[in-house]
């Protein structure tokens, strides 16, 4: 889950077409969403998703993985790439994407390492989390995607990787909107000890760093990520076919590996690979980000996250940042999808 500011706190071959009648599933999805969030408090942003699936996972070899995604919008259109969290998947996007689309956008969502249908090629790979690969992970995916140049938006996990895009590729990163700001870190930073009431609320961060809290994971990692979502989107009345629908992406056999790795990474007890270590260098100076971006927060997250005003300055292009009101949690793309796709389409244009 994303880090405080001063903290800096995953073998299938090819590709396959999506239909238009596919696309028309996805669209109705969204029409049936649009039809049951019509009424309640916040105009139904954080009622429960709207029960539509991405109806088509292509899988690619993309770097060390062989990636699964989804993909919705014209070929041709101006490409968005949206990056979850953890523990979430690519449908917290599910009600985002049909938006975009509809708006002309060629929407690509993966799975990130650990995750879903994404797997890595060698079994002997390093089930590696730390910041810095699963932004590589995204370079290497718009390679073999042949995209040369993408808006990026993510939240959480995917916040921070679409920031280290944006840093270390300005080139590959049209625009950025990021959900809770700047989360950019490093193993130093992490160092330095917070108040006791944040830290509290890094107490699977701590769990993770134990034996025991890998194990406790592994065998209760349905209901543990229940519980994060409970935690991280107080207000968020989420009904359990949308949590069972992303709880399936947990059952990746590295997602363990992978996430107890990024947790550990980030307090100093597990080393980086040795490749990314001049990656790490540069992100460890927390270099500012140049691309024009928007940033979200929701004004009930229940997650540790950076407020708006000290990360303001970590951003030098065009820039802009709101929150979004009526409970929104954690979880924002998913529990205010308008807003976020809003959001896309205007940074966009900047």
């Amino acid at each position: 889950m994303s880090n405080r500011i001063n903290t800096g706190r995953r073998r299938f071959v090819g590709t396959v077409a999506v239909s238009a009648g596919a696309m028309e599933l996805v669209l109705s999805g969204l029409a049936h969403a649009q039809s049951s969030q019509a009424s309640g408090p916040a105009a139904g942003a954080n009622a429960a998703a709207s029960g539509a699936s991405f109806t088509e996972i292509k899988q690619i070899d993309a770097g060390a993985l062989n990636v699964g995604y989804a993909e919705v919008g014209p070929g041709t259109g101006p490409v968005v790439i949206l990056l979850h969290g953890w523990p979430y998947d690519i449908h917290s996007f599910v009600d985002v994407a049909p938006r975009l689309a509809s708006a002309g956008y060629r929407v690509v969502v993966p799975y990130l390492r650990g995750y879903g249908t994404t797997r890595l090629l060698s079994s002997d790979a390093v089930r590696n989390g730390q910041q810095a690969v699963l932004a590589v992970d995204v370079i290497a995916l718009m390679d073999a995607l042949k995209i040369e140049r993408a808006i990026i938006g993510g939240f959480d996990w995917g916040a921070r990787t679409a920031n280290v895009v944006a840093a270390l590729w300005p080139e590959r990163c049209k625009a950025l909107v990021s959900v809770s700001g700047y989360l950019i870190g490093s193993q130093q930073a992490n160092k330095a000890p917070l108040p006791p009431q944040a830290e509290l609320t890094w107490w699977y961060q701590f769990y993770f760093a134990t034996e025991r809290g890998r194990r406790g994971y592994e065998a209760n990692r349905h209901d543990f990520t229940k519980l994060i979502w409970q935690l991280a989107s107080p207000k968020w009345h989420f009904d359990d076919a949308t949590f069972e629908r992303s709880a399936k992406a947990f059952q990746n056999p590295d997602h363990v590996a992978i996430v107890i790795y990024n947790y550990r990474w980030r307090l100093g007890l597990a080393d980086g690979e040795p490749q990314y270590d001049a990656l790490e260098k540069r992100l460890a100076a927390a270099p500012v980000i140049t691309v024009p971006t928007i940033t979200l927060e929701g004004d009930a997250n229940g997650a540790s996250h950076p407020e708006p005003a000290a990360y303001a300055k970590k951003f030098s292009g065009k820039y802009t940042h709101r929150t979004i009101g009526g409970g929104i949690g954690h979880n924002l793309p998913q529990e205010a999808p308008k807003a976020f796709a809003d959001a896309v389409i205007e940074v966009a244009g900047y």
